[in-house]
């Protein structure tokens, strides 16, 4: 990271392709987040808790998610989702944007990402309700993710600029 501390990175073309390649990867993660979310369940509270409480009303009476299956996906959802937040946050700082910015972007992100996994569990097996900030938190997140990627897309095209000589000046 010392290139981009620099401002050096706009003279290494070879970290502006890893970077550009990588943002390529969380674009086409973030299309897949839509994907499987509305494979799922749509954007209404009733879909969102019928997926998670299930609904023995149903043709062949759909089962609540069991415990197993959510613990599982919450053990690999919070790690990797930690790991992609970091990352890109991290990336971020090296931006020559206000550190309030930095700040709001990186604290929407962490905490939205939290908060979609803790609500399937709120959903499951405290009560429905929580559907509402499941969804309310998933738009958040798509909205975080994709705003901190585009801005950082812009950064990897656009280089020239230092974080640590233009920061102070956007703050």
């Amino acid at each position: 990271m010392r290139f981009t501390v620099t401002g050096e990175w706009d003279r290494n073309a070879m970290l502006r392709v890893v970077l550009l390649l990588f943002l390529v990867y969380v674009l086409f993660f973030w299309v897949s987040n839509w994907a499987v979310w509305l494979t799922r369940m749509d954007l209404t509270p009733d879909s969102v808790a019928l997926y998670y409480r299930g609904d023995p009303q149903t043709e062949f009476g759909q089962p609540p998610r069991p415990l197993g299956s959510l613990a599982e996906q919450s053990h690999f959802h919070i790690f990797a989702m930690g790991i992609l937040v970091m990352t890109l946050s991290h990336l971020l700082l090296f931006l020559p944007t206000s550190i309030r910015t930095k700040a709001i972007l990186i604290g929407l992100t962490f905490g939205s990402a939290i908060s979609v996994e803790a609500c399937s569990w709120l959903i499951r097996f405290v009560h429905p309700g929580f559907a509402w900030l499941k969804i309310a938190s998933f738009l958040i997140l798509q909205a975080s993710l994709l705003g901190i990627t585009v801005a950082l897309l812009v950064g990897v095209m656009r280089p020239g600029r230092n974080a640590y000589k233009d920061t102070e000046k956007t703050a």
